[in-house]
C-alpha cells in the first residue's frame, strides 16, 4: 500500500490503530512517552506494539524540556525519531543522533509569530509539525503563513483539513506531509479514528 504524501500518526495508543495504519502505508507512528499524558504508552507496551508492525518509523513524543530526562526516555523507548515541542532544545538534542520533529501548536501562535518562525533557521529539525489542540480554521491569512513557513522548512500539517479537502490542500500548500491523530480503542464509535480512515483511503495511490 502506498500513500500520496508522507503521513505521521500522532498519539497512537493501541495495537489496532498501529496495525491498521502500518498496513495503509503510513510513514511514522507516534507514541507519547510522557506519563502525565492521557495518551501515555509505557515502554513495555510500545515494545509489544512494535513487534507487530513493520515498515514504519517509531516516533517518541514528549513535551519534556529536561535534557537528562530526554536522554533517559530515548534509552527506555529506543524510538527512531524524537518529537519535542520547544525550538530552544534543537541545538542540544541534535547530539542524540536521532532525527527530530519539532511540534508546534498553531492555536498558541499568532500570525506574527508564524511569520518570524518562517525566517528562523530551526537547524536540527527534520520536520516542523503544525498541530492544534483547539479547533482551528485554515483561513486565507493562516494558509498564507503556513505556505511561507513550508517554503522554508519541511512542514507536516496536522490540522485544518478533512477527507474532502486534503487533496486540494496538498496541491496548494508546499507541505512535506500530514499528521493525523490516533484514537483510544476503548471509546466505542470513535469518530476521530473514522476520520483518520477516511483520509488515509483518500490518499491511497493506484500502485
Amino acid at each position: 500500500m502506498a500513500l500520496k504524501t508522507i503521513v505521521k500518526i500522532s498519539n497512537v495508543t493501541n495495537l489496532s490503530d498501529a496495525r491498521y495504519c502500518a498496513g495503509m502505508g503510513v510513514d511514522m507512528l507516534g507514541f507519547s512517552m510522557d506519563e502525565q499524558s492521557p495518551e501515555y504508552v509505557d515502554p513495555k507496551k510500545l515494545a509489544e506494539i512494535r513487534s507487530w508492525v513493520a515498515g514504519v518509523q517509531i516516533v517518541g513524543e514528549t513535551t519534556s524540556t529536561d535534557l537528562t530526562q530526554l536522554e533517559q526516555l530515548l534509552e527506555l523507548y529506543q524510538p527512531d525519531i524524537l518529537q519535542i515541542n520547544e525550538s530552544a532544545l534543537l541545538p542540544y538534542v541534535s547530539s542524540f543522533g536521532k532525527p527530530v520533529i519539532l511540534s508546534l501548536d498553531l492555536s498558541l501562535l499568532s500570525l506574527e509569530q508564524l511569520d518570524a518562525l518562517a525566517t528562523t533557521p530551526l537547524a536540527g529539525a527534520d520536520f516542523v509539525l503544525l498541530e492544534s489542540r483547539a479547533a482551528l480554521h485554515l483561513d486565507a491569512d493562516l494558509s498564507a503563513q503556513i505556505n511561507q513557513l513550508a517554503a522554508r522548512h519541511p512542514v507536516l500539517l496536522g490540522t485544518g483539513f478533512s477527507a474532502d479537502s486534503i487533496n486540494g490542500l496538498l496541491s496548494t500548500l508546499p507541505v512535506q506531509g500530514i499528521a493525523l491523530q490516533g484514537g483510544d480503542e476503548e471509546r466505542p464509535g470513535n469518530k476521530e479514528f473514522g476520520a483518520l480512515m477516511d483520509i488515509l483511503e483518500v490518499l491511497e495511490t493506484e500502485d
